[in-house]
């Protein structure tokens, strides 16, 4: 087995996923990249020698299962999961919001998320050393809402219950959990707000952004820590985005 520590890495394939995986895997971790495709994933690999490319549709229980048995037996262990599949929603109001729209991002960002964690949580418990850390993105919209954004809002708080439900049931396995609240990082997903995005008054106005590079050195953070230790939960966002005073 790989003596270098094991890291799973969802949403691996773009984003705030491919940065943090890119960051791991240069600070001596073997990744697991998990995406639904595994073109992207293997660009985030580029070859990298301790990357591991794992296509997998995380709201699919058969598929999270099968993949942590070839986690299990490709590398004995799980020492950390980055828990950030997700996906978003347009602007709507919530009657004019489909029920497909609805249960593509429950499904995503909490089905997804528990069923890794679930799965993650199961190892951790049984390997020996036993124990391990997963860290979930939890979005600033865990704390404070954009307008027309209920299906992800309401999803990201459901994080902040599932972080801290981890936090407690892990605590007799030496299994810590935590949440990064992300804000505004210059991913694909935060183009819009260099446009204009809709505020709380109503207007319409452009938005800082920082690079994904600081979400990245966050996690990596959060991760190298002993299991003696754990960030709870930590916000990093472009220091001037409308987060404080926000509504």
């Amino acid at each position: 087995m790989n003596a270098l520590p094991i890291a799973l890495i969802s949403g691996a394939g773009s984003g705030i996923g491919r940065a943090t995986a890119r960051k791991f895997l240069a600070n001596g971790y073997t990744v697991v990249l998990m995406g639904r495709k595994q073109s992207t994933l293997l660009e985030t690999a580029a070859g990298a020698a301790s990357a591991d490319v794992l296509a997998c549709d995380v709201t699919d229980r058969e598929q999270v299962r099968q993949a942590f048995v070839k986690i299990e037996l490709d590398h004995g262990r799980i020492d950390v999961l980055f828990n950030n599949a997700g996906i978003g929603s347009p602007y709507c109001l919530i009657d004019e919001i489909s029920h497909e729209t609805w249960m593509d991002v429950l499904q995503t960002n909490v089905t997804g998320s528990f069923l890794l964690a679930q799965q993650a949580f199961r190892l951790m418990r049984a390997q020996s050393p036993q124990g391990g850390r997963i860290i979930n993105n939890g979005s600033i919209s865990a704390q404070v809402p954009r307008p027309g954004s209920v299906p992800y809002t309401t999803t990201k708080h459901a994080i902040t219950g599932l972080t801290k439900s981890l936090s407690l049931d892990g605590r007799p396995f030496n299994i810590c959990c935590s949440q990064i609240d992300v804000g505004n990082a210059l991913t694909e997903m935060a183009v819009p707000m260099t446009r204009g995005v809709k505020q709380a008054n109503g207007a319409i106005e452009k938005e800082p952004t920082m690079d994904v590079e600081h979400v990245a050195d966050a996690v990596l953070h959060m991760a190298s820590l002993p299991l003696e230790a754990n960030v709870q939960f930590m916000t990093v966002m472009a220091s001037k985005m409308p987060l404080i005073g926000r509504g």
